[in-house]
């Protein structure tokens, strides 16, 4: 029986079809959360296919049109239903590896238009960082050390949650924090001094046993949602204006958006934050449309220095 005919089976009875998709996401060096989203991505489209009597292998980019409009109908945001579009793409281009497939037919689809120089997250001021930083400080070590590092490194809360004990160390001098970015990419970042005290005094009522740096009440991994919850909870005790539209990635664009304010490259803000393309850099910078930093004033500052007597 040849591959296409035996995958159009097990897609349809479902069950199967789940070991193709599990092999997709192993063939691919992604985070945990990436593999989950992704998973959920294709989970969806299958049962669209399922309630449609669309058979997954036969699909046309009219049928992925079909699929789309769907989505923004109940309604998704336009960056929403692209990014979901894009996990369903990458597993068709699989079996079109697998030879399952003939083409992918999200490639011809009509997705939708998604800005890349703008971010429907929510940002924070620097005064609104700090006083968020207060609240954390005030509701214990743990919360104040999952937020400092936040803040200060602009970790992604996937990257927060992720972290083990083991990945605390020293490196020349600087306190140091290894993790697995975006993409499998190992990295490491510098911990400053404020940050690792935080992390210090929370290790004094952890303990130093191996395991998750985070951990709850019961000893287990702190999870993403929980960060989410905190951060509004957090933010409405310090008065911040529309902390329930919060989200510990509003954390992140602060500290790109401070990180350029406060003159740092936007090569080293692009490293730091473990961006591919420094245009997605540039996104997160909320300042970046500022007058205040049009190049025009440097040329003639350095014009006037010259002509000065």
């Amino acid at each position: 029986m040849s591959l296409q005919p035996r995958l159009a089976g097990e897609l349809a009875t479902g069950g199967p079809a789940e070991q193709f998709t599990e092999a997709w996401l192993a063939n691919r060096r992604l985070s945990d959360h990436t593999r989950a989203a992704y998973r959920r991505d294709v989970a969806g489209w299958l049962t669209w296919c399922t309630a449609h009597g669309t058979d997954p292998l036969r699909a046309s980019f009219l049928d992925v049109n079909a699929y789309a409009r769907e989505l923004e109908a109940r309604p998704l945001a336009p960056a929403s239903v692209a990014r979901k579009l894009s996990g369903v793409s990458s597993w068709y281009d699989f079996l079109v590896k697998l030879q399952a497939v003939v083409a992918n037919p999200v490639a011809a689809a009509d997705r939708p238009h998604v800005d890349r120089d703008h971010s429907a997250t929510l940002g924070l001021t620097p005064s609104e960082v700090d006083a968020l930083l207060d609240a954390a400080t005030a509701a214990g070590a743990r919360t104040r050390a999952m937020i400092t590092m936040l803040a200060d490194l602009g970790l992604r809360v996937s990257e927060l949650v992720g972290l083990d004990l083991a990945d605390m160390g020293h490196e020349r001098g600087h306190r140091t924090v290894r993790f697995t970015g975006k993409g499998g990419k190992a990295r490491r970042r510098a911990l400053t001094p404020s940050t690792a005290a935080a992390v210090d005094d929370y290790l004094r009522e952890r303990g130093l046993g191996p395991g998750p740096l985070f951990v709850t009440a019961s000893g287990a991994r702190v999870d993403r949602h929980a960060i989410f919850r905190l951060v509004r909870r957090l933010a409405a005790a310090a008065g911040i204006d529309a902390a329930d539209q919060l989200s510990p990635h509003s954390l992140r664009h602060a500290f790109a958006t401070t990180a350029r304010a406060e003159g740092v490259a936007l090569e080293d803000v692009q490293d730091a934050m473990g961006h591919a393309d420094p245009r997605t850099t540039r996104r997160y910078d909320r300042d970046r449309h500022n007058l205040d930093r049009d190049p025009a004033y440097t040329i003639a500052a350095a014009r006037a220095r010259r002509n000065s007597p």
